[in-house]
This record gives C-alpha cells, structure tokens and sequence, in this order.
C-alpha cells in the first residue's frame, strides 16, 4: 500500500508535458450492502466528502490514465431490530486514503462542454474516523461514540457498532462527467469488494457489508495540456 500511495503521488508531483492536474472537492453519499440473514436490518446513506488531487495523463488519442490521491469519506446508518422493542443504530463515517487507477475516454463531441467516461480500479487505506451507536435493549438505553479501529479485532466479536473495520479497501470506479475547461463536473460510482467489518475475512463468501459510494464532485485544473495544445494549433 505504501509503494502504491507513493507511486501515485509522483505521478501527480512530477508530471509531464502531457497532463492535466487538478484539484478535486465533493460529496460522497455512500452505503453499505447487507443481506438480512437476522432479524430486520436496513441500512440508510450516510452523507460525506472526498477532496484530493489528480492527474490525467494523455495516452494516445482520447484515451487517458488518471490516478492520485483522494480522502475518502465513508460509512453508512444501520439499524436492526433485536424483537418488537429492543434495536440499535449504528452510524459510522470513516475516512479513507484512495489511490485510483482509472482510464478516461474523452468523447469527441463539438460542444463547448466535452463529455468523459471513467471506468478502473482502485485501492484505500483506512485512516481515521468514529462510530455512534444508540439504541435500547432490554429495556436499558445505549448511546456511546468512539474512535474507529482499522485491522485490530476480534474474529469472534460481534461488532455492531462497526467500530473495527478492515484497514484495507479496494473496488472499481465507473463514472463520467463533463469537462467545461475550467471545471469538471463528475460523477462516479465506488462499488466496493471488500467486506467492510474486520471481524469479516472472507470478501467472497457474498455480497454484505461492502460499500457502495456514489460520488458528486467539482475538479479545478492546475495545469491543462490540452487547452495549450488547442491554442498552439
């Protein structure tokens, strides 16, 4: 992970002629998947933030290579019902360092506002964040906050406070937007492949507790190698 954060950082540091870098700030409405194997479970999006930079590197044609560094906000709002009155919640938001390996497809359309598609992989590392829990069980009201653990568990716990999470995530990215020069417009769909419980190891055994993010987001290009090139020709 530490080799992948710092190959994606000299890619954006050190750049070439043809490149476009640019800053990247937004929302992120992001979940969780379950499947309600007890009791009555549901989960809501929680809503957060990405913010980051990027650099698109030209590869031949309209084609692209996009990669860097991102914060990530993550989570969701889970609630389960034990019986008729006893429940708990759980709304967590952790935040993530997310290094994506994306190739873009700038579509050659003649308008002012071009139009791109994303489509790649990614991989995080999780950093930061807090868990609340409330609820009432026989008859006892719960409410408590704390710090999240990413990658210290216990296998045999019941964690439903999702306090201890996997440190490391990955997925793919699909997504597009509209590039109007000065600003990006995007938006962009996490459909993660992780389980995201530590006390959860087998990423493959079904499709709960995994995150799905979408996110709306605002780019400001620092440099941008296609607009010299256009005002060169």
């Amino acid at each position: 992970m530490k080799k992948l954060l710092t190959i994606a950082l000299c890619m954006v540091l050190f750049t070439t002629a043809k490149s476009q870098v640019y800053l990247q700030g937004g929302v992120n409405l992001s979940n969780i998947t379950t499947l309600q194997s007890r009791g009555t479970q549901s989960n809501s999006p929680l809503t957060t933030f990405n913010v980051g930079i990027l650099d698109r590197l030209k590869i031949v044609g309209l084609l692209d290579f996009e990669t860097g560094l991102l914060v990530d906000g993550r989570g969701a709002k889970s609630k389960i019902n034990i019986n008729g009155e006893d429940y708990y919640t759980a709304k967590f938001n952790p935040f993530y360092v997310e290094v994506p390996a994306n190739l873009v497809l700038r579509l050659p359309f003649p308008a002012k506002a071009k139009i791109f598609l994303n489509a790649g992989p990614y991989i995080a590392m999780g950093i930061a964040g807090q868990t609340r829990i409330d609820g009432n069980i026989g008859g006892v009201t719960l409410g408590s906050t704390a710090d999240i653990k990413f990658n210290n568990s216990n296998p045999n716990e019941n964690n439903v406070a999702y306090s201890q999470l996997n440190l490391i995530d990955y997925g793919l990215n699909i997504g597009g937007g509209f590039d109007f020069r000065n600003v990006f417009l995007k938006i962009n769909y996490e459909m993660g492949f992780a389980k995201v419980n530590a006390t959860q190891i087998d990423n493959f055994s079904n499709d709960s507790n995994k995150y799905q993010i979408v996110n709306i987001s605002l780019g400001f290009p620092l440099s941008d190698f296609y607009k010299n090139s256009n005002k060169k020709s």
